[in-house]
């Protein structure tokens, strides 16, 4: 698709993370599409690596969840696109990101500005790490065990992230966060 473009050359193409890696570093382009789901090394990864050596990357993906946005812009991702992208858009796009440009996606600033909005409603660290817990089937007694705290402390927890996520009970809780990319 870019490669028609009088104005951009496709200088490399990469199976895995750790090749984009080596490969952006060998070619020094000025923009590295990366795709976040890559063996060896993740897009997240591959981003956090490259972003701060001179090229660009702009995630070019189809996960779209809260998470894997928040964990690429993090990484250093001048932009977001999703695969369905219209071919004009993407062109635009990498034109974009190589002049130093945020590019996301229309559904992707959406959800972007509204997990930023919500960061207040985000569970705390150890409310995170009990419902983890939680998501893998243990009781209250046993994340206690797991965590060092006590089953009441748990249950606090708990009833603190129910209230942030709008739900009523231990299912809820884990279906929801995993909806809104708060587990894995």
């Amino acid at each position: 698709m870019l490669a028609g473009e009088p104005d951009l050359e496709v200088v490399g193409e990469a199976g895995d993370g750790e090749v984009a890696v080596a490969l952006a570093a060998s070619l020094t382009p000025d923009v590295v599409l990366m795709d976040l789901r890559m063996p060896v090394l993740d897009g997240v990864g591959a981003t956090a690596r490259i972003a701060g050596t001179g090229p660009r990357v702009l995630v070019l993906t189809t996960y779209d969840t809260d998470a894997d946005i928040l964990r690429a812009v993090e990484a250093g991702a001048t932009g977001y696109l999703l695969k369905d992208t219209p071919r004009d858009t993407l062109v635009r796009g990498v034109r974009a990101a190589a002049q130093g440009q945020t590019v996301l996606a229309p559904t992707v600033a959406t959800r972007l500005v509204g997990s930023m909005r919500s960061t207040a409603e985000r569970p705390t660290a150890r409310e995170a790490q009990v419902l983890a817990l939680v998501a893998e089937g243990r009781s209250n007694a046993e994340v206690g065990r797991a965590l060092f705290i006590g089953e009441a402390t748990v249950k606090t927890h708990l009833l603190r992230t129910f209230a942030k996520l709008g739900v009523d009970d231990r299912t809820g809780a884990v279906t929801e966060a995993r909806r809104r990319g708060w587990l894995a």
